[in-house]
C-alpha cells in the first residue's frame, strides 16, 4: 500500500471541500449583482399599504405573497433571492415585479379571464330561468313548485337543451337570486278606508293624533290576545343540550288544556299589562281594560289611546261604545280588516311564542300562565320600545304597488 497516497487522501478532501464553497459564493457573488430591469420605488404611501397587507390577519394568502415580493423588491434584494427567501419561483417573482413596475399596486390584482367557452347558448339560460319564474300549473305540470332537479329535466322535455344538470341550473337562477321552492304568503287589503284607518294608527305610533301631537299625559295602548295556548305535558322529561347536540324532547304528550293570554303594550314606554283567561270573549277583554286604566300612569291620563283588530272581542261599533261608557278618557281605535300586522303587540307576542311558550312543556295550566306572566314582568325590566319605522310614506308607498299589481293581474 502507497502510504504517501494514503496520506493524501485527506488534503484532497479538504481542497474539493474548499473549492465547493469557492464555487458556491463565485456563484451567490454573481446572482447577487444581476439587477433586474424592473426597478421598485415605492412611495410612503404605497409602502404603507403593502405592509398592511403583509401583516393583516385576514389578508389572503396570495395578495400577501405578491405585496412580500414588491417589498423585498423595493429594499433592492434581486429575484432569485427573494425567490429562494418566500419559496417561490424566480419566474413568479419576475411576474409580480413586472406586473407592479407597470401597474403600481393596482397591478398586484388578478386580471380578469375569460374562462372556459359558453356549452349553453344564452337564450337557453334565459328560457329556463323564465320556466323558473312561472308556476308548474301555467305550464300543465304536476307540481306545486320547483326544484332544481326538475327544472332540468322540464328543460330538457321542453327541448331548450338537449342535456342539463341539476348543478348547472342551480348556478343559473343563483346568479339572479331566483329560488322558486320558495314561497310568502299575503293578502290584498279589502277594506275601503284602509288608508284612512291605518293612517291613524300610524299617527298614534308617531304620537300623533287628528294633526295635534300627543301631550305628555297622553298613552298609547297597542292590545290583543294570544288564543290557544296548550298545556302540553311530555311523557318523558326533556333532555338537556351538549356538546354538538341539540335539546331533545319527548313527540308524544298529554293535553292539560288550553287558555287565552291578554296583553296591552304601551307603544312608547315599552310596558306590558297582561292576563290569562280560560277563553277568549268581551268580558275577559274588558278585564284586561279594567287592569290597565286602574293602573298608573294611565288611571289618571288625559287619554289612553286602545289600538286593536276586529277580533270578536272588541270589534264594531258598540265596542267603542262600551269603551266611552266605561271609561271616558279611553278611546278605542280600529286597524283596518286584515291589517294585524300593525299592531305593535303582535311583536310581542312573536316573542312570547319563542322564548315562553315552545317548546310546549307544561303539567298544567297554572304552570303555563305563572310563567307567562313572570316573563312580562322580566320583559318589563329589561326592554326599550319597538324600533318602528313603517309610517305615513311606507304605507303610501305600499298601496301604490298593490294598485299596481292589481292593475297589470286585470
Amino acid at each position: 500500500m502507497d502510504w504517501g497516497i494514503v496520506a493524501m487522501v485527506p488534503m484532497l478532501a479538504d481542497f474539493a471541500a474548499c473549492h465547493h464553497r469557492f464555487s458556491t459564493a463565485r456563484v451567490e457573488n454573481r446572482v447577487m449583482t444581476m439587477t433586474s430591469p424592473f426597478s421598485v420605488i415605492l412611495s410612503s404611501a404605497d409602502y404603507l399599504t403593502l405592509s398592511r397587507r403583509v401583516s393583516r390577519v385576514r389578508t389572503e394568502v396570495r395578495d400577501g405573497l405578491r405585496a412580500r415580493i414588491v417589498l423585498a423588491a423595493h429594499h433592492g434584494l434581486p429575484n432569485a433571492v427573494i425567490a429562494r427567501d418566500l419559496g417561490v419561483t424566480v419566474d413568479t417573482v419576475r411576474k409580480w415585479r413586472h406586473r407592479f413596475h407597470d401597474g403600481g399596486i393596482g397591478g398586484l390584482k388578478d386580471r380578469h379571464r375569460s374562462g372556459r367557452p359558453r356549452i349553453f347558448p344564452a337564450v337557453a339560460v334565459a328560457e329556463v330561468k323564465a320556466l323558473a319564474c312561472a308556476l308548474p300549473a301555467e305550464k300543465n305540470v304536476p307540481l306545486s313548485r320547483w326544484s332544481h332537479f326538475e327544472l332540468a329535466q322540464e328543460a330538457v322535455t321542453r327541448g331548450i337543451v338537449d342535456s342539463v344538470s341539476p348543478a348547472t341550473v342551480r348556478r343559473w337562477l343563483h346568479a339572479d337570486a331566483i329560488k322558486p321552492w320558495q314561497f310568502r304568503s299575503w293578502i290584498f287589503p279589502r277594506d275601503p278606508d284602509f288608508q284612512a284607518k291605518a293612517g291613524r294608527v300610524l299617527d298614534l305610533y308617531s304620537r300623533v293624533w287628528d294633526g295635534e301631537p300627543l301631550g305628555r299625559d297622553d298613552y298609547v295602548i297597542s292590545a290583543d290576545e294570544k288564543s290557544q295556548l296548550q298545556a302540553l305535558s311530555r311523557r318523558h322529561p326533556d333532555l338537556p343540550p351538549g356538546p354538538g347536540r341539540p335539546r331533545r324532547q319527548e313527540f308524544e304528550y298529554r293535553r292539560g288544556g288550553t287558555l287565552a293570554y291578554f296583553a296591552g303594550y304601551d307603544v312608547h314606554h315599552a310596558r306590558v299589562l297582561g292576563l290569562c283567561a280560560p277563553k277568549t270573549g268581551i268580558q275577559p277583554f274588558e278585564y284586561l281594560v279594567e287592569h290597565v286604566m286602574t293602573t298608573e300612569p294611565y288611571a289618571s291620563a288625559r287619554r289612553v289611546f286602545w289600538i286593536v283588530d276586529n277580533g270578536s272581542s272588541h270589534n264594531g261599533v258598540r265596542s267603542i261604545e262600551r269603551m266611552n261608557t266605561s271609561w271616558p278618557t279611553a278611546k278605542l281605535v280600529h286597524l283596518p280588516v286584515h291589517a294585524s300586522w300593525l299592531n305593535q303587540v303582535e311583536i310581542y307576542f312573536s316573542i312570547v311564542q319563542r322564548k315562553v311558550v315552545k317548546p310546549q312543556d307544561f303539567p298544567d295550566l297554572a304552570t303555563l300562565e305563572d310563567r307567562l306572566l313572570r316573563f312580562q314582568d322580566r320583559y318589563n325590566a329589561t326592554v326599550v320600545p319597538f324600533d318602528w319605522r313603517f309610517g305615513r310614506a311606507a304605507l303610501h308607498d305600499l298601496l301604490h304597488r298593490v294598485t299596481a299589481h292589481e292593475q297589470i293581474a286585470a
